[in-house]
């Protein structure tokens, strides 16, 4: 898959992570210094991270950033873990098991819903038209990935078919395409490019956005170390200001985004890509504002929110799936959506 659209799916999913502490002089003041990790991914984040908006607001409150990418789930999760990094990007499945293993992480802003980049197509001529219509047919999907437990998900609470009665081969991407060009598989539910190239000749049938309503979300998400975040209050009030404001920026002018857009060329200048391939990653997602991320669809609401219903179904689906071994009771205490309030609060 490209990595400017949908980090690896894999289990960790798209995950990042970040920040080491030191000290260092920025003229006469002493500044602290965190190291703040991001991956290949498409956004008003990144193109954030681009224009200097973080590096200009963690100066003023004391801090200096500096931004290094990870080039994998796995050094990203282990980063953690070490505590080595204290802020980063971690895909839902990936949070859910990180802190299931013991990594006292919270996550305090959702980086994207999943929407429709990740979708079930079935193949001209196989007959599907409907869910229903799965039975007995061949569909690909990269198991231990957010497609594959939007997939289980939308089968057991949805559309009430048993996976035993459907034959799910684990592929990735690009074994779906291939098999997809021989007429070896009736269905598949993955990401682009794959899914842009099946989408040619199949048709959608759902997709991480309808599933998602009706369900629980997947997403990616920025995390931080918790004992961290209650230690450094100011930079993590003005880093999620930047954050509510690089995000109502870029819904308010969604509508004339374009590949000549100073937000594609940022993301460009962080993790490359094509301009018109960056444009049609975005469209494909969708990016909460702060009032919408402190609601319990996300953040708010404890127990009730849609974060952690999401962690929790998660844990479920790892499990079966041999990730973890046992699911935490409650999922609450690893979704803080303080930071989110404050910044909705002040109209961000």
């Amino acid at each position: 898959m490209k990595p400017m659209l949908r980090r690896v799916r894999r289990f960790a999913m798209l995950g990042v992570a970040a920040g080491m502490l030191s000290l260092s002089s920025t003229g006469a003041l002493a500044q602290t210094k965190v190291v703040v990790g991001y991956q290949q991914i498409v956004g008003p984040f990144v193109s954030a991270i681009a224009d200097g908006s973080f590096d200009k607001a963690a100066e003023a409150a004391g801090y200096t950033i500096d931004w290094r990418q990870f080039s994998s789930a796995g050094d990203i999760s282990s980063a953690f873990a070490s505590r080595d990094v204290p802020v980063g990007v971690l895909g839902s499945t990936g949070i859910t098991a990180a802190v299931t293993r013991g990594v006292d992480l919270e996550l305090f802003w959702i980086l994207d819903n999943i929407g429709k980049s990740e979708a079930l197509v079935a193949r001209d001529g196989s007959g599907i038209e409907k869910p229903q219509d799965l039975v007995g047919k061949k569909v690909g999907v990269p198991f231990v990935s957010t497609a594959h437990f939007h997939m289980l998900v939308a089968m057991d609470d949805i559309w009430k078919i048993a996976p035993k009665d459907v034959q799910i081969l684990n592929m990735q991407p690009p074994q779906i395409v291939a098999a997809w060009q021989r007429g070896d598989i009736d269905a598949a539910y993955v990401w682009p490019p794959a899914l842009t190239e099946i989408q040619k000749t199949g048709k959608t049938i759902s997709d991480s956005e309808e599933i998602g309503k009706l369900s629980v979300p997947t997403f990616d998400g920025l995390v931080v170390d918790k004992d961290w975040a209650a230690k450094n209050p100011k930079f993590m009030a003005a880093f999620t200001e930047v954050l509510a404001k690089s995000y109502a920026d870029y819904n308010k002018n969604i509508d004339s985004l374009t590949p000549e857009s100073d937000t594609v060329k940022g993301i460009i200048k962080m993790i490359g890509g094509k301009p018109d391939d960056i444009v049609s990653a975005l469209k494909l997602l969708l990016f909460p504002d702060a009032k919408e991320q402190a609601s319990n669809a996300w953040l708010g609401g404890g127990k009730d929110s849609g974060a952690a219903k999401a962690f929790t179904a998660s844990a479920d689906f790892l499990k079966a799936q041999r990730q973890i071994n046992k699911p935490l009771d409650d999922y609450t205490s690893f979704v803080n959506s303080s930071f989110a309030e404050a910044a909705a609060a002040a109209g961000n």
